[in-house]
C-alpha cells in the first residue's frame, strides 16, 4: 500500500493501514515530493518516494492500491486524480473504531474515515471524503467531492455538503442545511442558514464574513 503524503495525517492513515487492514511494513510505502526535511525511511522502516517515476514504478512491481495521506481537500483532489493517471487505485480507508450505517450509505473511492467517527444510515459521501476523528454524519446526508470534516464535526440529518468544503472542529450544521462548494466553516461554529458556494462562515450563530 502506498500512503500518499509522509508527514502529519499521513502517519494517522498508517495505523489504520498497518494495523486494521494487517499490511506488514515492509509493504507500506510513502510519497511526499515537496518536503525537505524527511528521512530516507519514515521511523526507520518505511521508504518515501519523492518523484512520480517511482510511484509509476511502484504501481507497475508492486500492488496499485494508494491511500489519501493529505487533508487539504484541493490536494486530495489534485493528487487522487494525478495517481489514478499513474496507474493507481484510490482505495477508502475506514477504521475498525469508526461507525458506518448498514442501510444505504454510500462511500466513495479514496475517502478516510478515522477513528471514532460515525456515518448513519442513507448517507452519500462523494470521493475522497476525510471524516476525522469523532466527527459525525447523520441519517439522509449528502457530502459531495473532496469534502474535509475537522476532529469533532457534526453534520446533522438531510444536510446537503458541496465539493471541496472544509468544516471545522466541533462545528455543527444542523438539520436540512445547504452548504455550497468551497465554503470554509470555521471551528466551533453552528451553521442555521444555507452557505453559498466560496463561502467563510464562523461564529454562533455562523455568519459570513
Amino acid at each position: 500500500m502506498l500512503i500518499v503524503g509522509a508527514k502529519g495525517f499521513a502517519k494517522e492513515v498508517l495505523e489504520i493501514i498497518h494495523t486494521d487492514f494487517g499490511i506488514d511494513h515492509t509493504d507500506i510505502f510513502f510519497f511526499d515530493n515537496v518536503s525537505d526535511d524527511l528521512p530516507e525511511l519514515l521511523f526507520n522502516k518505511f521508504r518515501i518516494y519523492t518523484t512520480f517515476d517511482q510511484v509509476k514504478n511502484h504501481f507497475q512491481t508492486h500492488s496499485n492500491d494508494f491511500a489519501l495521506g493529505l487533508g487539504s481537500p484541493v490536494l486530495r483532489a489534485k493528487l487522487q486524480e494525478e495517481f489514478i493517471k499513474l496507474g493507481g487505485n484510490p482505495v477508502t480507508v475506514i477504521s475498525k473504531l469508526a461507525s458506518i450505517g448498514s442501510f444505504g450509505t454510500q462511500i466513495g473511492a479514496g475517502s478516510s474515515i478515522m477513528q471514532g467517527a460515525l456515518v448513519s444510515n442513507n448517507c452519500s459521501l462523494g470521493k475522497a471524503n476525510l471524516i476525522y476523528f469523532n466527527s459525525v454524519v447523520s441519517h439522509d446526508a449528502i457530502l459531495g467531492d473532496y469534502v474535509e470534516l475537522s476532529p469533532g464535526a457534526i453534520i446533522l440529518g438531510r444536510c446537503k455538503i458541496g465539493n471541496y468544503t472544509s468544516i471545522g472542529s466541533n462545528a455543527t450544521i444542523l438539520p436540512d442545511i445547504t452548504l455550497g462548494n468551497n465554503v470554509i466553516i470555521g471551528a466551533g461554529a453552528v451553521v442555521t442558514k444555507d452557505i453559498p458556494d466560496n463561502s467563510k462562515a464562523v461564529g454562533v450563530p455562523a455568519r459570513i464574513i
